[in-house]
C-alpha cells in the first residue's frame, strides 16, 4: 500500500515525455470534432460511431493521466503509461492496414513520439517506484 501512495518529482525531460505521451488524447479528438472526414475516409462530414468512441476513448485516458500527474502517483503513471504504449503498439499497423500512410514516416513518427517516450518514462517509473 506505501508503493501507491508515493508521490515522484519530475525532472524537465520527463515533463517532455509526458507532453508527448498525453497532448495527443486531446487534440486527437478535437481533429475528429472539427473535421470528422480526416478520421471516415470517405469523405464523411458526420460524427458516426467510431468517431465518438475515439473521443470517449482518448479524453478518458487523457483525464486519467492528468489526474494522475496532478496527484504525482508513479504507479498510476506506469499503468497509464504501458496502456497507451499497447494501445500504440495496436494503432501502428491499423493505421498501415485502415490508412495505407506511407511506411518510413508513420514508423519515425510511431517511433519518435509514441514508442522511445513510453520505455523512457516506463523505465524512469519503474526506477522510482523501486527506489525506495
Amino acid at each position: 500500500m506505501e508503493l501507491s501512495n508515493k508521490k515522484i518529482s519530475f525532472p524537465w525531460w520527463f515533463s517532455l515525455i509526458l507532453f508527448l505521451l498525453v497532448s495527443p488524447m486531446f487534440y486527437g479528438p478535437l481533429i475528429a470534432l472539427v473535421n470528422p472526414s480526416f478520421f471516415g475516409g470517405t469523405g464523411e462530414t458526420e460524427l458516426n460511431l467510431g468517431i465518438m468512441l475515439f473521443i470517449a476513448r482518448n479524453l478518458a485516458i487523457g483525464l486519467a493521466f492528468l489526474f494522475a500527474i496532478y496527484i504525482k502517483n508513479g504507479p498510476m503513471l506506469f499503468v497509464l503509461i504501458l496502456v497507451r504504449l499497447i494501445t500504440d503498439l495496436i494503432d501502428a499497423p491499423a493505421f498501415q492496414i485502415f490508412r495505407e500512410p506511407p511506411l518510413v514516416a508513420q514508423m519515425i513518427i510511431f517511433t519518435l513520439l509514441c514508442y522511445l517516450p513510453a520505455f523512457f518514462g516506463l523505465r524512469f517509473l519503474w526506477k522510482e517506484m523501486r527506489n525506495d
